[in-house]
């Protein structure tokens, strides 16, 4: 998922919001390569095709996926998939403005919870047909994964990959500060309890040289969102109709979090998702949240480093499932859609998810194939029942989620950590705003 959004090591977006903005997406799509021709017709079986495929893989994991599209590419001589991979918030400024180059993207990857806004303007097509040819095997694939991408009753992407997050750990850091490295917090209270002795400002002037927590606050996959579920809160409702960020349960949560971070110094305020990863990385925080695109990369540096599900709340222990999935712009013809078809079946086979899982930590998007995971300890981990059962996804189907997030919820979470008002008056306040959004 490479944390959504820079993945210099994870996943990050900005938000593509607006009339203006969605007109020029809509030109930007309107110059794929495989363009030109909206979706319909009837494709040619023999025309070689070459699709252009933007992702925003260039953490740790972007090296597994290119060897997927390396062995798809030699699998067969009619297909040529071309990766061009960039971070996740230049991917979606680029194809602000693809149309000029007229090289826009003929296979596009991008969070599930970020595809409605796109879909809302009618930027890309169904693809319901896919999962009705049963030589793609779809029945194979994990439902929570295909289900992130429905909107209004249609699937408009094939997943690239389903993600869960687990809390990482450093068993030095927890070792030198006298804890035991074999017990990581398990609930609010006792993450709390450790955060005195996790961060360290030896020369107390107020910029501890350790921290307990690397927390990202923007730029990344939602990192402070999912605590609110666990107080029995959130941003939106599950039907994604009713604002929930003024409620008891997100004020709780909010308070508690803002507090260890403003006041207790838990995490530094303002760090993006890469931020993060590089504090984790150079032994500066003692945790941090994450995906298993994470698990290459900390390995490498040497850490010595442990898993454990994400610290339960008053409430629930549920932690964000982040599900990535591969779409065809509409203006895209049969041709190139059934071309993108042919890898989607690949990245999804028995084969390419063998490839993929053990090359990048991620679990399968196909469970019948998760025992066949040898090489990678972390497949397994990342996909436990446990964890995933307790998992949920962000946003599903929430046109507005983008804005929500990027233009709203982060900064009044970000006021509220710099002490620019109370967490009870700023979040009350956003809450009506998302509100608005949710209803227009």
């Amino acid at each position: 998922m490479t944390r959504y959004l820079s993945h210099a090591s994870r996943r990050r977006s900005v938000v593509i919001a607006g009339a203006g903005i969605a007109a020029a997406v809509a030109l930007a799509l309107s110059g794929c390569t495989g363009g030109g021709t909206p979706s319909g017709g009837t494709a040619d079986p023999d025309a070689k095709v070459t699709l252009d495929f933007w992702n925003g893989f260039t953490g740790p994991d972007g090296p597994a996926l290119q060897k997927v599209v390396d062995d798809f590419n030699a699998s067969q001589d009619r297909v040529t998939v071309k990766t061009n991979i960039m971070p996740w918030d230049t991917l979606y400024q680029k194809v602000l403005t693809a149309a000029a180059g007229k090289d826009g993207p003929d296979i596009v990857a991008m969070s599930a919870s970020r595809l409605p806004q796109f879909i809302d303007e009618g930027l890309y097509q169904p693809l319901d047909d896919y999962y009705e040819n049963p030589d793609n095997q779809a029945d194979a694939l994990t439902q929570a994964a295909v289900d992130a991408s429905m909107y209004d009753g249609k699937n408009y992407g094939v997943p690239v990959n389903i993600a869960t997050m687990l809390m990482y750990y450093n068993k030095d850091l927890f070792s030198a500060a006298g804890l035991d490295p074999e017990k990581p917090p398990t609930t609010w209270d006792e993450f709390a309890a450790m955060v005195p002795k996790l961060t360290v400002d030896d020369n107390n002037d107020g910029k501890p040289e350790q921290y307990a927590i690397a927390l990202a606050d923007h730029e990344t996959v939602p990192m402070y969102q999912p605590l609110l579920w666990n107080a029995g809160g959130g941003v939106v409702s599950d039907d994604g109709k009713t604002s929930e960020l003024g409620s008891d349960g997100s004020l709780e949560a909010l308070n508690f979090w803002v507090d260890l971070v403003r006041d207790q110094k838990a995490s530094p305020i303002g760090l993006a998702g890469a931020d993060a990863d590089k504090l984790f990385t150079t032994g500066k925080a003692a945790m941090e949240i994450v995906g298993p695109w994470m698990t290459s990369g900390f390995t490498d540096a040497g850490l010595n480093f442990g898993l454990a599900p994400t610290p339960a709340g008053p409430a629930e222990q549920t932690t964000l499932a982040d599900v990535v999935s591969m779409s065809v712009p509409a203006s895209a013809d049969e041709t190139t859609k059934q071309a993108a078809y042919e890898f989607f079946a690949y990245w999804n086979s028995e084969e390419g998810q063998k490839t993929w899982a053990e090359g990048s930590g991620f679990p399968p998007t196909r469970s019948d194939v998760a025992d066949q995971i040898t090489g990678n300890p972390f497949p397994s981990v990342f996909g436990a029942a446990d964890i995933v059962d307790n998992s949920k996804v962000y946003l599903a189907g929430v046109a507005a989620g983008g804005t929500i997030t990027t233009t709203i919820f982060e900064p009044a979470l970000q006021k509220a950590l710099n002490g620019e008002g109370s967490v009870d008056d700023l979040f009350t306040e956003a809450s009506k705003q998302v509100q608005a959004e949710l209803d227009k």
